[in-house]
């Protein structure tokens, strides 16, 4: 399995995901994706580093 998981849910439910061996195509694809559907309603993007157990990355960026 790979180690880093990108993940992208709307209103909760998954809807897309992703693995990646490396971390900076993973977090390349992250950047893509909330270029891409980081204005849909209810979108939610994690980049998670499952070997780590946390996420690296969300969208929209939690304060």
């Amino acid at each position: 399995m790979d180690r880093y998981h990108l993940l992208l849910t709307l209103d909760g439910r998954p809807a897309m995901h992703g693995w990646w061996p490396k971390e900076e195509p993973a977090r390349r694809q992250f950047s893509s994706w909330v270029g891409e559907r980081g204005d849909m309603p209810g979108v939610r993007i994690v980049l998670i580093d499952e070997q780590a157990g946390e996420a690296l990355e969300t969208w929209p960026i939690e304060s």
